[in-house]
């Protein structure tokens, strides 16, 4: 165990920090694992990311991601936006309140954090700032409500979790529904007491808008709720497939963006062409975790700590403030989507091994990526937020604003470990 342990840390640490890419660095490592320590066997490699890249429910990837461009460049998060605002001009908070509800529904789908804050950052911030909202609190709130883009389905972090863990993406997609909405009222009830207690952060001179407005405006949202019900509905009740459901999706969108938003075919066009290269990334970043995973696998390492964490008689719940501090530090310095797909061979086993349950894991380590979105230095989307408003607001005041929800983030993994059927009620009933 210790030549397996100084093989993947030298290696991780020399070949990335030559400056290679992080999918080559997990690639190269896990050969170096296979060839000197497992025999030369090299060739398995071969194998794994040909059946990894050949996944039926890995396909579904693209297809999400093409899906959240697409929303991202046909305005229909402005027409979500202005929908919306008039609903929480009398709570104290304002339109903060509806950065939040807004990055809720686009999350739902987009199934990516960074194109839900961009998107909506790009729509709120300076509509905000001319009204005199507290810049901080703006981004702050655009940060934490971002994050939701990875837990409320579909998303790309439960859908590459069941891809390479092979557990149900439609049940993955059910237990991340309930836990995103209840993060959403904690940001906005956060929201409402922070206001409440502060004078400055929100003007109190907005505008009321009447009921009949208000459910006018509402009601205007039909063409989106008709997607969401699309993409989602067709998983739930089992019609459709993830992958299936993301096509109907792509499809949906592009009448969507046309009839109701401003998607044009130069802006379709763009839109493929930024998911190929996003995609790109993350195939590249999978090839090389998996071949590494292979090499972890093929040499018993989850069993071997398994044994060991039995042998040192911790329990459970140790094991799991284990994995929630790794998972922490880890998010300070890799992006989310690479540090799950780099740890999910080690950690899921192990998990399971001790009985915990697959479906609430995956929540759990969707959950932990979230908190590394919104924890510098890496915490991309505090450097997306921060590029939106042009560098008015620095990363280090972005990333203290954001603390609160962070903190409400690590609470709600401390709620789910004590009370699980919150992620699990809804797969249980319905699948």
């Amino acid at each position: 165990m210790l030549s397996f342990w100084g093989v993947l840390v030298g290696g991780l640490t020399v070949i990335a920090g030559s400056g290679l890419a992080l999918g080559a660095a997990l690639g190269l490592t896990g050969l170096l694992i296979l060839h000197f320590l497992a025999g030369g066997s090299t060739y398995v490699a071969v194998d794994a990311v040909w059946n990894v890249l050949n996944s039926f429910t890995l396909s579904a990837i693209p297809l999400f991601i093409i899906l959240g461009e697409i929303m991202l460049r046909s305005g229909v998060s402005q027409k979500i936006y202005s929908a919306l605002t008039p609903l929480f001009q009398r709570v104290p908070g304002g339109l903060l309140h509806t950065n939040i509800a807004v990055c809720t529904l686009f999350g739902a789908v987009s199934g990516s954090s960074l194109s839900t804050a961009a998107a909506v950052g790009s729509v709120a911030y300076p509509e905000m700032t001319e009204r005199g909202y507290d810049r901080r609190m703006v981004v702050a709130s655009l940060a934490g409500g971002g994050t939701l883009g990875l837990l409320i389905p579909p998303s790309l972090s439960l859908l590459i979790y069941g891809a390479l863990t092979e557990t149900s993406i439609g049940r993955l997609f059910l237990a991340g529904l309930v836990p995103g909405l209840l993060f959403a009222a904690a940001f906005m009830a956060y929201i409402l007491v922070r206001c409440l207690t502060r004078q400055g952060l929100a003007p109190r001179n907005e505008e009321s808008a009447g009921i009949r407005t208000i459910l006018f405006k509402l009601l205007s949202l039909w063409p989106f709720m008709l997607l969401i019900i699309a993409i989602m509905g067709s998983i739930a009740f089992g019609i459709a497939t993830p992958t299936e459901a993301a096509g109907i999706g792509v499809i949906a969108t592009i009448i969507v963006g046309r009839l109701w938003g401003t998607l044009t075919l130069k802006s379709l066009a763009e839109s493929f062409y930024a998911a190929i290269l996003l995609f790109a990334s993350i195939a590249f970043v999978v090839m090389g975790a998996t071949i590494l995973a292979q090499a972890v696998s093929l040499l018993g390492v989850p069993q071997s700590i398994l044994e060991t964490v039995r042998a040192a008689e911790l329990g459970a719940l140790q094991v799991l403030f284990l994995v929630v501090l790794i998972y922490l530090v880890l998010g300070c310095f890799f992006d989310g989507l690479s540090l799950m797909i780099m740890t999910l061979p080690i950690v899921v086993p192990l998990m399971v091994g001790l009985g915990y349950d697959p479906i609430w894991l995956g929540v759990i380590i969707t959950i932990l990526i979230e908190i590394g979105q919104v924890t510098p230095p890496v915490g991309l989307n505090l450097s997306v937020l921060v590029s939106v408003t042009k560098e008015r607001v620095s990363l280090g005041e972005a990333a203290v604003a954001t603390i609160p929800y962070w903190l409400i983030l690590l609470a709600g993994i401390l709620v789910l470990a004590m009370v699980p059927q919150i992620a699990l009620f809804l797969p249980g009933a319905l699948m």
